[in-house]
């Protein structure tokens, strides 16, 4: 485990990897720090072969109350000239965050522990699969400081829950509790009471079955899909299957049911 006094601290659990947002006095809001740990964290457990799967959490009573209202109070002390471009290199981050999880070789779920808003909530969209608790609550929380959401909410969000849906969450600002959240998709599993971690373990860890090039070749694909052509998918198709085709998961997966068929 890594130091649980700092920003983000990982703990390790058989084979899945828990990494915890660890900034409860400020309910786990993202500022340039802990955006940049969150990164070298997750970069750090998708080059670890000894994890196949990894749970995204926060510390305290909240998942992510989203950017750091601080960071928000700097952008608007900032010299005019400034503003912009200092803007741009934040979102260059906050992109690079999102696009750190999303592309992440092994299974991610979100364990929604209490408020994801704003960037928090679309950390958790950026996660394969979304597991809220029974004090999950979930809100676009943009609109209210004058902003679009730009942690990647306009692209993940309607494809969860539908462009009207997601239109509607954006537009109220609205906060809905896991309940709602899983009735219309934003969440998939609601976990049992004061059983988030251990509910979230259980499921990553039915995850870590397949081999690590055939889960992270099928999620890379996956995660383009919906965009692609079917003529297009199956070329990406056959691509990696030939990369599986090479691999000693497959040629001791055949062998061992080859010699177990012809006893």
């Amino acid at each position: 485990m890594t130091n649980p006094d700092s920003l983000i601290y990982t703990t390790h659990l058989d084979q899945v990897a828990i990494v915890t947002l660890n900034r409860a006095e400020k309910r786990n809001a993202i500022n340039d720090a802990m955006r940049n740990a969150l990164i070298d964290a997750l970069q750090a457990v998708n080059a670890d072969d000894a994890v196949s799967a990894v749970v995204l959490t926060g510390a305290g009573s909240s998942f992510c109350a989203g950017g750091d209202i601080g960071g928000m109070r700097e952008r608007l002390e900032a010299p005019r000239g400034k503003v912009g471009f200092n803007g741009w290199k934040r979102q260059k981050q906050t992109h690079r965050l999102i696009s750190t999880i999303y592309h992440m070789d092994k299974p991610v779920i979100a364990a929604v522990n209490g408020a994801a808003s704003g960037l928090g909530c679309d950390l958790a969209l950026a996660c394969d699969f979304i597991m809220a608790g029974t004090a999950a609550s979930f809100s676009m929380t943009y609109l209210r400081r004058g902003l679009i959401p730009d942690g990647g909410g306009l692209y993940f969000l309607p494809r969860r829950v539908g462009t009207t849906r997601a239109k509607e969450l954006i537009f109220s600002a609205r906060t809905i509790a896991a309940d709602e959240a899983e009735q219309i998709g934003l969440a998939d599993r609601l976990a049992g009471a004061d059983a988030l971690l251990d509910d979230a373990f259980r499921w990553a860890k039915s995850l870590c079955f397949g081999p690590a090039s055939a889960v992270a070749l099928s999620k890379s694909i996956l995660n383009r899909s919906v965009d692609l052509p079917l003529e297009t998918v199956f070329a990406l198709g056959s691509e990696a299957q030939s990369i599986c085709y090479a691999s000693d998961e497959h040629h001791d997966a055949v062998t061992a049911f080859l010699d177990k068929s012809s006893r």
